[in-house]
């Protein structure tokens, strides 16, 4: 049963970095996202969405290999040589997971600064509009007023 517990810690590390290779390839779609002209901010909420569920799915990962790992660990610790393998595997895997969290990390750093730029071109752009629309609002208004003749005189007489 503690050899399946091992087996078990390896197989959670290996569904890690298979959710890791996930999360980067959503990094790697919203980068590309944010390089587009035309900003499309509803495909950009949906890569965002999707990278959140698969960071909630991680962190389930990290909780239950912490638990399994806390009821196992001295019985792997005390039997290395039997345990060898699945400890060498797992040293492996945290290596790999380690190396794609140091990527997402840049990643999600990267892209924040690049939608932190799409966004500020995106409040100018609509503050733009909305001094375009003040100014045809204005010119609509005193063209309008154009042909309303004001009093010439003023009669006092009453």
């Amino acid at each position: 049963m503690e050899q399946n517990c091992a087996q078990i810690l390896a197989q959670s590390l290996e569904k890690k970095n298979r959710i890791l290779d996930q999360i980067i390839e959503q990094n790697n779609l919203q980068e590309e996202l944010l390089k587009q002209e035309s900003f499309d901010m509803d495909a950009f909420s949906r890569t965002v969405d999707a990278q959140s569920k698969l960071v909630e799915e991680l962190n389930k990962l990290d909780e239950g290999f912490e638990t399994l790992y806390e009821r196992v660990r001295e019985e792997i610790i005390g039997r290395k040589e039997k345990y060898r393998r699945e400890i060498t595997r797992m040293q492996e895997l945290i290596q790999q997971i380690t190396d794609k969290i140091v990527t997402v990390n840049a990643g999600n750093m990267r892209n924040q600064r690049m939608a932190e730029n799409q966004f500020r071109k995106e409040k100018a752009s609509i503050q733009q509009s909305v001094s375009k629309s003040k100014v045809a609002r204005g010119y609509y208004n005193s063209m309008n007023n154009l042909n309303c003749v004001q009093p010439q005189f003023y009669d006092s007489k009453k």
